[in-house]
């Protein structure tokens, strides 16, 4: 079955060239030009995946992330932001808040369709057996996708998952940020070092004092000891 695309954006030529695309490398796609539109249309259906623009004009898309993310049917659509704006905040918000990725117009179309097949394969790829990962007081259900330290459960977006289980899975072997953008987003570009660095902070910051178990290796990447 063909996955669906919502894309979310106010600018028609720009919503259309994507759609274009989109459907090229075999997505359904539907489009919604403002906030509210994109609700009405993930009630009609739920899509596999969102592309949101952050300028848009009723809501801004940081907004739109964050309901979205609240909500327990729309909280696991991953989704990527796409935004004319430079400013590393814009980015940055967006991902703390649980967007996946982000693109910054002008984009390479090919590159974006590469992305979205990549984290769609991420998201839809056969569950393991189960399986415990644990580190001290870390314990990682990655059957159940839950994580608890020293008990309490810690609430993870699915990328962060991810990025955790890999590097726990891997303990003791720097993983290259190369090598985390193509296991963890299912792509690797030049020049998007800093989608891996974003996370890895956020994970630290969620784990609180744990987070210093993932240690940064100068010019590599990142391990667990």
């Amino acid at each position: 079955m063909q996955a669906t695309i919502l894309v979310v954006e106010d600018e028609e030529d720009i919503a259309g060239l994507i759609a274009h695309h989109m459907h090229g490398a075999g997505f359904n796609v539907t489009v919604a030009y403002n906030g509210a539109a994109a609700f009405k249309e993930i009630d009609k259906q739920l899509p596999d995946l969102i592309l949101l623009d952050l300028m848009l004009p009723d809501m801004d898309g940081v907004e739109v992330c964050k309901l979205l993310k609240q909500k327990p049917n729309t909280r696991d659509i991953p989704i990527i932001m796409v935004t004319a704006k430079a400013e590393e905040v814009d980015r940055i918000v967006g991902l703390e808040l649980g967007a996946d990725d982000y693109v910054v117009k002008p984009f390479n179309t090919r590159e974006l369709v590469l992305r979205v097949k990549g984290i769609l394969k991420r998201v839809k790829a056969p569950k393991e057996e189960p399986k415990l990962l644990s580190h001290g007081a870390l314990i990682v259900d990655m059957d159940a996708h839950r994580v608890t330290l020293e008990g309490r459960e810690i609430e993870l977006t699915l990328t962060e998952f991810k990025l955790l289980t890999e590097l726990l899975l891997n303990k003791g072997r720097v993983r290259s940020r190369e090598v985390l953008l193509n296991n963890v987003w299912g792509y690797t570009f030049e020049g998007y070092d800093r989608t891996v660095d974003t996370h890895v902070q956020r994970l630290r910051r969620k784990l609180k004092d744990y987070g210093k178990i993932i240690e940064t290796v100068r010019g590599i990447g990142y391990m667990v000891k």
